[in-house]
């Protein structure tokens, strides 16, 4: 039984909802974002919030209710707010910088690193060493962090590299001198 999905998904002021066929639409001030959906669940808008409801008691209906009520919850997010991930570069000589719609990374390679931004996202940066990206869609902005994390994750030695903000990394000891 989904514990997610009864629960209503408040609508703030300048966010509009609405269901065309088997799309969801979500427009606010950050932007506009659709959702395609089964027709498994179905939407009841009303003032100031939305509900998401189950056609049957099926087992797919079951599933899909509580991720379309999550779903729905992070596009009124996105739209009202948005969404950041933090990245910071840590090593030696390791650095970021913002081009036009690229980012630069120098990160220990022979080669300078360069990555196309997607439309939709942004990326400040915080000194050389602190990478921001911004954004509506929740899932764009965390599958842009973790392309940008894998370029040179950190290692366990001395940890350099590309960690989120606040990630641990745990450490190990190096190989010992022989007496």
């Amino acid at each position: 039984m989904s514990r997610i999905g009864f629960l209503p998904v408040a609508v703030p002021a300048g966010v509009d909802v609405n269901v065309e066929g088997e799309t969801l639409h979500v427009k606010g001030g950050g932007g506009e974002l659709f959702q395609d959906f089964k027709p498994l669940v179905s939407f009841d808008i009303r003032e100031g919030e939305v509900r998401v409801k189950r056609i049957d008691e099926s087992r797919q209906a079951k599933s899909l209710h509580g991720l379309y009520r999550s779903l729905l919850s992070n596009m009124i997010r996105g739209v009202s707010k948005g969404f950041t991930k933090s990245l910071t570069i840590s090593g030696v000589g390791f650095r970021a910088e913002v081009y036009d719609r690229s980012l630069l990374l120098n990160l220990g390679f022979s080669n300078q690193i360069e990555y196309v931004i997607p439309e939709g996202i942004t990326i400040t940066m915080e000194g050389n060493n602190k990478i921001i990206v911004n954004g509506i869609d929740k899932a764009l902005v965390g599958l842009v962090a973790s392309e940008i994390r894998s370029f040179r994750r950190p290692e366990p030695y001395k940890g350099k590299g590309i960690r989120y903000e606040g990630e641990r990394v745990r450490r190990k000891v190096g190989k010992s001198g022989v007496q």
